[in-house]
């Protein structure tokens, strides 16, 4: 769990930050768990300025443009690490659907160095930590360093695909947008998700993207998704979708996990109330945007299967 001095030392700091950048952006994720693959027990209100993991990936970013009134920065998932006891929803409860998101939720806000945020440059001159995918995404020298080269083709990406702030600095929204763009024809053409006559829920960690597949043919996605941190992780191999629940509530903390699809243990499919692109990862659940997760509720079924391989990165 994140200590008060922590959490009062990352508040000062960004809060000053957030007086110095516009009023718009997003929600975000990145506080440290409790224990087990639970989360934390810090909500977003009583811990909203929470800093990063220091072992995570990008260590010390922040997102690039300030939250909106009522909207934090940190924003934590509400996974847990237990299974939860499944019992049969009645129509009433299901007719119910979840809350919408605020406005906003899901802009691509890319997290960036504290340095450039406050100084609101026009094109970073810090290597990301995607600097080397992204080099190679874009056809340039993959040296892991950035130059004044670099800056002007990422940013031109950025501005393309309507990334804020669009400064060059290779983070880790520029880096999933562009892992989405490559996969939206087929997202199985390396053959890693076995092809079934059946239903298949494919869960790529490499790429953090998730789709479901019939036979070869995508029938869902692929849409961007956040799996389980270092120590945390979505665990691999062959699941089996058990229990579904629509507005399921987390039995150790209280938090809303929309469109819950439970394949492992604690571990689901559901959709989170902030920003999928994080530094670092889940508690071991596949997050995802409200509405991926509310479409692939329609897809997927009691019994369906899931594949999960690959490593997220920093993990």
């Amino acid at each position: 769990m994140i200590s008060r001095r922590i959490a009062h030392r990352g508040a000062a700091v960004l809060l000053a930050t957030a007086t110095a950048l516009p009023l718009t952006g997003t929600a975000a994720a990145t506080a440290v768990p409790a224990h087990g693959g639970a989360e934390a027990g810090v909500s977003p209100a009583a811990a909203p300025w929470a800093t990063p993991a220091p072992s995570a990936p990008g260590s010390g970013l922040v997102p690039g443009v300030a939250p909106r009134p009522g909207q934090p920065w940190q924003f934590d998932t509400p996974d847990q690490a237990l299974p939860p006891k499944p019992y049969r929803p009645s129509a009433q409860e299901d007719a119910v659907e979840p809350r919408a998101a605020a406005p906003g939720t899901y802009d691509l806000v890319e997290y960036v160095p504290l340095a450039d945020a406050v100084a609101k440059v026009t094109c970073s001159k810090q290597t990301g930590p995607y600097q080397r995918q992204v080099e190679r995404w874009l056809k340039r020298k993959v040296d892991g360093k950035q130059s004044a080269a670099d800056c002007k083709a990422v940013r031109a990406f950025q501005l393309q695909h309507k990334i804020k702030p669009a400064i060059g600095f290779a983070g880790p929204v520029t880096w999933s947008t562009m892992m989405l763009i490559s996969a939206r024809k087929n997202p199985n053409a390396a053959g890693k998700c076995p092809v079934k006559s059946y239903r298949v829920a494919c869960v790529d960690l490499d790429r953090q993207l998730t789709w479901v597949q019939k036979g070869a043919k995508v029938v869902f996605g692929p849409v961007p998704m956040r799996s389980g941190r270092k120590g945390l992780v979505t665990r691999k191999g062959w699941h089996t979708v058990y229990w579904r629940h629509k507005n399921h509530v987390s039995t150790l903390y209280g938090q809303p996990m929309p469109y819950a699809q439970f394949f492992d243990g604690g571990q689901a499919f559901h959709a989170v109330y902030g920003s999928i692109y994080t530094t670092v990862g889940s508690y071991g659940c596949v997050n995802l945007k409200l509405g991926d997760a509310r479409k692939l509720w329609g897809v997927l079924k009691k019994g369906d299967h899931v594949y999960v391989w690959g490593r997220r990165p920093g993990t």
